[in-house]
């Protein structure tokens, strides 16, 4: 009977085609005519990215997520990602910032009693360098972080179970700003708790499912002695089982989400923040993802009388990135069901491209150099997409050239080497004589110092102070 119900796992495609087609209901219980409507009155919602280093987020960043949610080198939830330490995670700070992004922070393992005093000092540097909020399971940190940080954002992690109308409300009157809902609600259910609380609500739309409901697993630590509420799971769900006359199947490895298929929907139901789960995947993953899911969302949201459906292409292209003999919509609209787990070892399907270059985000500044010999040189940086954010510097004067003048090619390329910084100079306006000479170094000085200069003010007014 079992083996009635699944496809060939020899063509992963065939499963995903054939759950596109046999859905009975693409619209759940809501006329096309209405969902249109609710999509005109509806914010664009956030595009949350994981990131397990640097070369991930940078990959969010570059497919245009609105966010990314990492972790440090501790309290996460994900001890065997890459994970940033502290000087690499306040570069993440700076970087999200500079684009206009945020970035939050997992710390949501469940905190030993030895370790609480710890907090405070290990979240300090980063609220003051402009943390847009800390994702969290245990209620105890939730506490210190409300008394101690003020105006940061706490986020209830998936890990707290919240399920229900009551819980929501009780952390919503705690002080939680975002709750990160269950993976086990129906899309019903998500609409029942943000249309009567009026908490934010952070929904996953892709990646791995878990058997169990959301942070109450004890399998693996039970099993193998490393806790899944202290980011150590081993994973004993995606291992076979054998029960009576069933042997070695796979009964309690899910299939991974994917709801591209009713993205739409999902937007038109006023979910704030749209998550995207793996932060033990790669940069390839990362971009994949994010990038389809991103064109997609600005598509739905830049004509919302389209009759949506995302294209073959992109379908196929999710399943490539990443997927355990499947796909599903998860519990959206479906409420247990065997066509939710793989039962057979999952075929997977992984196109993680590592050697792949990711070109990354640069942010664009237009550039004026003034040389004049005998006096000060000087390099002015506008941003190129806010031009009230601008800065100056000067350097030494410039020398009157005893053989040959420096020349306006060499002083624009020179100045547009901003290497692996965040910044690219799109448009530059040099001045000069035509007969000055400037020293490499003075230059290189000169671009450096206004470089820093325009990151600085670019992200002051994220910085906090106790």
């Amino acid at each position: 009977m079992l083996s009635s119900l699944h496809r060939n796992r020899d063509d992963p495609y065939e499963d995903v085609f054939s759950f596109y087609k046999q859905r009975t209901s693409l619209k759940g219980n809501s006329s096309v005519k209405e969902m249109k409507n609710k999509l005109k009155k509806n914010k664009i919602p956030e595009l949350l990215s994981p990131a397990g280093n640097m070369d991930c987020l940078e990959a969010a960043l570059a497919a245009g997520c609105d966010a990314v949610y990492a972790g440090c080198d501790r309290f996460g939830a994900r001890a065997y990602a890459g994970n940033f330490t502290p000087e690499e995670f306040l570069k993440a700070i700076e970087k999200m910032h500079i684009f206009g992004r945020k970035l939050y922070l997992t710390l949501n393992t469940l905190i030993k009693p030895r370790e609480f005093e710890e907090i405070y000092d290990f979240v300090k540097p980063f609220y003051e360098a402009g943390l847009d909020g800390v994702i969290v399971q245990d209620l105890g940190v939730v506490s210190l972080l409300l008394e101690e940080f003020k105006g940061m954002e706490i986020h209830a992690s998936t890990q707290m179970s919240i399920s229900s109308l009551f819980g929501a409300e009780v952390l919503k009157e705690a002080g939680i700003s975002r709750v990160v809902t269950s993976r086990e609600l129906s899309l019903k259910e998500i609409q029942d708790i943000g249309s009567k609380t009026g908490v934010e609500l952070e929904c996953f739309i892709h990646g791995a499912m878990c058997y169990s409901y959301s942070g109450l697993c004890l399998m693996s630590g039970f099993l193998g002695g490393r806790s899944g509420n202290r980011g150590r799971c081993a994973g004993p769900c995606r291992q076979p089982y054998s029960s009576g006359k069933i042997k070695d199947r796979y009964l309690l490895s899910m299939k991974d989400m994917c709801v591209i298929d009713i993205l739409d929907e999902l937007i038109s139901s006023g979910i704030d923040s749209f998550k995207i789960e793996g932060r033990m995947k790669s940069p390839a993953y990362v971009y994949g993802v994010t990038k389809i899911y991103r064109d997609n969302i600005d598509r739905i949201m830049d004509d919302p009388s389209i009759d949506y459906a995302p294209s073959a292409e992109d379908r196929e292209k999710l399943v490539s990135l990443y997927s355990r003999g499947g796909i599903s919509e998860g519990y959206y609209h479906l409420h247990n069901s065997m066509s939710l787990i793989t039962l057979e070892k999952g075929a997977y399907k992984r196109e993680d491209k590592e050697g792949e270059e990711i070109n990354k985000r640069k942010y664009p500044l237009n550039a004026a150099l003034y040389v004049c010999a005998g006096e000060e040189i000087s390099l002015s940086l506008e941003s190129a997409c806010d031009g009230g954010i601008n800065v100056t510097v000067t350097g030494e004067e410039a020398q009157k050239a005893e053989k040959r003048a420096v020349s306006k090619a060499e002083l624009e390329k020179q100045i547009k080497k901003t290497g692996d910084s965040d910044f690219m100079i799109d448009r530059t306006d040099i001045k000069t004589d035509g007969e000055s000479f400037v020293r490499l170094s003075v230059l290189n000085d000169l671009r450096r110092r206004a470089l820093q200069a325009m990151k600085e003010k670019i992200t002051y007014g994220y910085k906090r102070s106790l």
